[in-house]
């Protein structure tokens, strides 16, 4: 029976992350080893200019000796391979900022070092795409998207990361200098046009001075709005409606503080429109003062796109953020009653479609984008995958790797004889059924 499943393109669609600069070039040939898939398989992915070249059964491609020299093997035994997250709402000017104390310093400096290392924490968590809303204007003036813009040169190579310009105010007398900032930014290099409509005296007027920017230059908006008004919302989803290359909003909390009949009425304006929601299941972030996580299932059902991010990574607006896009990915399981393949999609498939990223999935032809958990299926990942190996354009650029160990009572007890021999001490496993 012919494949009626849809195929992947020949090359990657245009995306808004970075171009590869000199470290992004053509790896070495690269063949994982045992993995498991999410269907229960048991395969071999041999990867090669930074795609997937062939899927196939556990030892197949290993003996394949037309391709064996020069290629580097990963044992991938014990772990299950996915498609690698994507995180479409990170804070990198204020990540890592919360034991500062006093206010945030955007001197470049300091913003360009802690956006670099919030990035790399978030790498080696899997999210080989990034989107970072960075506060432009004000205080903040041009110095930090200018810092995060230098961390993402630094970054080709490991991560993609693309720059959220954010101002505060666009409309009235005040809101002329931010709207002249905002339009300086997108010069300098940000790629998505963002912002707070919540927070200007006109929020209508908001929406339409970020538009009409992002018009100009041929940019995806990403706003942050609690959705706390539905009228508001839907004016707002109205006027993106058809805006290409996209429209997405969030935290969106509000929306599950409407009754149910505005709400299901909201949902649907929204689908109808296109506008993706990027939900944040791990906490809110500075420029949404209330928390709580916008009401997934009620989105899905109207059919929104959904995507998950981990908005604040340690900063006042969440201190203890982890940054884990699995772990966004749980919660939606646990707190939200998606299932544990829905919860993943909306920190990988549907996070990438947000970002305006190519499709990845464990099948050939596709970008070489994955991360390899520990564990025996997904439900397990989500909720013990503390080891993993993320590979990103087809090279492994980050390990994480947990061992668990138990000690029973003559192990820790100083009493102990030294002249214990080792089979009195009591058989408990190094590292319990490879799940850590």
């Amino acid at each position: 029976m012919p494949d009626s499943r849809p195929q992947p393109p020949s090359r990657p669609p245009s995306s808004t992350g970075p171009a590869p600069g000199p470290a992004a070039a053509d790896p070495a040939p690269l063949l994982l080893c045992g993995a498991r898939l999410t269907d229960g398989r048991t395969v071999d992915v041999r990867l090669g200019g930074g795609r997937i070249e062939a899927v196939g059964t556990a030892g197949s491609l290993a003996a394949d000796g037309t391709r064996a020299c020069g290629t580097t093997q990963v044992d991938l035994t014990g772990y299950l391979l996915l498609p690698a997250p994507a995180e479409p709402h990170a804070h990198a000017d204020t990540a890592l900022s919360a034991d500062a104390g006093g206010p945030v310093s955007y001197d470049p400096r300091d913003v360009q070092c802690r956006a670099t290392e919030a990035a790399l924490l978030q790498l080696g968590h899997g999210a080989t795409a990034l989107r970072a809303h960075v506060r432009v204007g004000d205080v903040a003036g041009l110095g930090a998207l200018t810092a995060v813009l230098r961390a993402e040169r630094s970054l080709r190579g490991l991560a993609e990361l693309t720059a959220v310009a954010v101002p505060r105010v666009l409309t009235g007398v005040a809101g002329a200098d931010g709207l002249a900032v905002l339009r300086d930014a997108v010069k300098m290099g940000a790629s998505v046009v963002g912002g707070c409509p919540d927070l200007d005296p006109d929020p209508t007027g908001y929406v339409e001075a970020v538009l009409e920017v992002a018009a100009e230059h041929g940019c995806p908006v990403d706003l942050h709005t609690d959705a706390a008004d539905p009228a508001r919302l839907a004016r707002f989803a109205a006027m993106a409606g058809g805006l290409r290359p996209g429209v997405a909003l969030g935290p969106c909390g509000g929306l599950a503080r409407l009754p149910a009949e505005p709400a299901a009425r909201t949902a649907d304006r929204l689908a109808a429109a296109g506008v993706t929601v990027v939900c944040l299941p791990q906490g809110g972030c500075g420029a949404v003062d209330r928390r709580g996580a916008a009401p997934v299932r009620l989105l899905r059902s109207a059919g929104v796109r959904v995507a998950a991010g981990s908005g604040a990574l340690r900063d006042v607006s969440n201190p203890v953020g982890r940054g884990d896009p699995l772990e966004a990915a749980y919660l939606l399981a646990s707190r939200h009653g998606l299932s544990a393949e829905d919860a993943y999609a909306a920190v990988s498939t549907s996070a990438r479609a947000a970002l305006g990223l190519p499709e990845v999935r464990v099948e050939a032809g596709f970008p070489a984008e994955l991360l390899a958990v520990r564990g025996d299926g997904l439900p397990g990942a989500l909720s013990l995958g503390y080891s993993r190996i993320v590979v990103h354009g087809g090279r492994v650029v980050a390990r994480t790797s947990a061992v668990r160990e138990y000690c029973g009572p003559a192990a820790s007890s100083a009493s102990a004889s030294a002249s214990s021999s080792a089979e009195e001490e009591p058989g408990l496993p190094r590292q319990g059924r490879g799940t850590a």
